[in-house]
């Protein structure tokens, strides 16, 4: 078991190693960072979406800018497209395909971002909200592993994230790479929180 334990570790460093030596990636992560700071100098909100754990991704994203991430502050606009009441009545109504795009035709305006989480690049739900975001004037950085998805075509700025053969090891990386926005986000309007940093 603890061979196991080892090779899923090393797997993960692995995956970890190449996204550092990925110049393209970290400057996508760097444009990310930057479109979502005009976000907010512009008074915007940041809307995210992902399915399944990719969801849960977009939860914490959203929660640790309305909440905090390490250290006490403002809170900032974000929002989770996750509302079980909304999810339903749309997928019920057009169809589970429309669940994200639905909320971001009804909320997103433009100068407003959205965060769209897919491993694969291809959910049907993530594209559809991809579009209904362009349509709106809301500015899509879209999270994925693999290159040339659809949804790297319909995003502003696009960090993939290529983990292996599963999906697992690309949510690893998607968690630091929306950690390390926020923190840079927090940087640019909260400096005085890594003065210690």
């Amino acid at each position: 078991m603890i061979e196991h334990i080892k090779g899923s570790l090393l797997e993960a460093q692995r995956a970890l190693d190449d996204f550092i030596a990925n110049a393209e990636a970290l400057r996508s992560v760097e444009a990310a960072a930057e479109t979502l700071i005009k976000t907010y100098e512009r008074k915007g909100r940041v809307y995210s979406c992902g399915n399944g754990g990719s969801m849960c991704d977009a939860m914490h994203f959203a929660e640790e800018l309305t909440g905090r991430y390490r250290n006490n502050r403002s809170g900032l606009g974000a929002i989770a497209i996750s509302d079980p009441s909304h999810m339903s009545c749309v997928a019920n109504d057009f169809g589970y395909d429309y669940v994200f795009s639905r909320y971001i035709e009804s909320h997103g305006r433009e100068g407003d971002s959205l965060i769209a989480i897919s491993t694969s690049g291809k959910s049907p739900t993530i594209l559809n909200a991809a579009k209904a975001a362009r349509e709106q004037g809301v500015s899509v950085i879209a999270l994925t592993g693999k290159t040339g998805s659809p949804l790297e075509s319909l995003a502003d700025v696009c960090i993939c994230a290529p983990g292996g053969s599963y999906a697992d090891r690309v949510q690893e990386l998607h968690i630091k790479v929306l950690h390390i926005l926020i923190e840079l986000v927090e940087r640019r309007f909260f400096p005085e929180n890594y003065e210690q940093a």
